[in-house]
């Protein structure tokens, strides 16, 4: 791929990808072991974790003064940053506030990356750009899982996190310097855009933020409490995860092009159905590994909604709206881990069948997907 934002927008992903999952591996066994905290503060925090989700609307105004490219670069910072003092802030606060800082980055780097991505690459090659990107990212978490894996015995949380910080903030000055940018595309809105014909795609997409959020918050979690894993058995869960989805992730993005949005969403609530239902069910620690594993490839459908939305939508409206998306997809993600968390203190499977419900009421909007017959 010849197009300068492919590589540009790898190596970001690459980025965005170790520092989450850095955080994710050593996140739940540092908060209960040096932090002590409970199934309510995790609840909480998670919570924190998605405010900047919610407050994505502000790159609209952030591409007034910063171009978007830069924006990236800028957010990918952020990220580092926050990660690299975690471990100087063990408390429940101090937990808070250093992932507020690096969940800004996280989130604000995907919102420009979905931008960017639907923008520089057509209808017919999106999908597979999308794909190799769920591909990058499973590879550098196969990367940063064996490194966190090798240094654990060696060093400390504060060292692991202070080192892993500094390589992504590195990787983000390098960006700086870069100008992946072309001048003939159709120029973006900044401002806010909300229109009637793209209601499906909302629905979806803050459909896809709520059930997320039970996977995300509490698949792990329940992982740790429940069957006692500890952060190497964490480490080997997500390497073997994404070894698997470093080579079906480019299959999904081709699968999209070739089926099209809807079947492929199908497929996706459809199984997540049963996926949920296992988590509530099952009392075995390989069951709960193995559920974890499907529910993260089917995860990788959803590139799908995005993918709807620019066979839909007004090629102007791409930054405007995938800003607008990601505040829809984090309006429930913003209280559904907190409440989670009070939810899972007088019992955990209420938690998992919610998430099997919204995967059916997700299912039965999937059928109303229609896009041009020419595309």
């Amino acid at each position: 791929m010849k197009n300068p934002m492919y590589l540009y927008l790898m190596v970001f992903t690459a980025c965005a990808t170790v520092g989450l999952q850095a955080w994710r591996t050593l996140f739940n066994n540092f908060a209960v072991e040096v932090g002590g905290l409970d199934g309510y503060h995790i609840g909480v925090i998670q919570s924190v974790r998605e405010i900047p989700g919610f407050m994505t609307l502000l790159v609209i105004y952030a591409i007034l003064v910063i171009r978007e490219h830069k924006l990236s670069a800028l957010s990918i910072l952020g990220l580092g940053f926050g990660l690299a003092v975690t471990g100087f802030f063990p408390s429940y606060m101090g937990l808070a506030m250093t992932t507020l800082v690096m969940s800004f980055g996280f989130h604000y780097y995907e919102t420009t990356n979905q931008s960017l991505t639907l923008q520089y690459f057509d209808k017919g090659t999106s999908p597979w750009v999308f794909g190799k990107q769920r591909s990058v990212a499973a590879a550098s978490s196969i990367a940063i899982g064996l490194g966190i894996w090798l240094l654990e015995p060696l060093l400390s949380y504060t060292q692991l996190y202070l080192l892993i910080g500094g390589l992504i903030m590195a990787a983000a000055a390098w960006g700086f310097f870069q100008d992946p940018t072309d001048k003939n595309l159709v120029p973006q809105r900044k401002r806010m855009i909300l229109r009637s014909k793209y209601w499906l795609f909302y629905f979806l997409t803050f459909m896809s933020g709520a059930r997320r959020q039970i996977f995300i918050a509490f698949a792990v979690f329940l992982l740790v409490k429940k069957f006692g894993y500890s952060v190497r058995e964490i480490t080997i869960l997500f390497v073997i995860n994404n070894a698997v989805n470093y080579f079906l992730s480019p299959m999904i993005g081709r699968a999209i092009i070739r089926y099209g949005e809807r079947k492929v969403l199908s497929l996706e609530y459809f199984s997540l159905i049963f996926i949920f239902v296992g988590y509530a069910v099952t009392d075995s620690k390989l069951v709960g590994a193995a559920l974890y594993i499907l529910d993260h490839i089917f995860f990788n459908f959803a590139i799908a909604i995005r993918t709807y939305f620019q066979k839909i939508g007004d090629p102007r409206d791409i930054a405007p709206s995938m800003a607008v998306s990601f505040t829809i997809n984090h309006i429930a993600a913003v209280f559904l881990p907190a409440l989670g968390g009070l939810i899972w203190m007088i019992d955990y499977r209420i938690v998992f069948i919610a998430g099997a419900a919204m995967s059916l009421i997700s299912l039965a909007a999937t059928q109303l997907i229609r896009v041009p017959r020419n595309d």
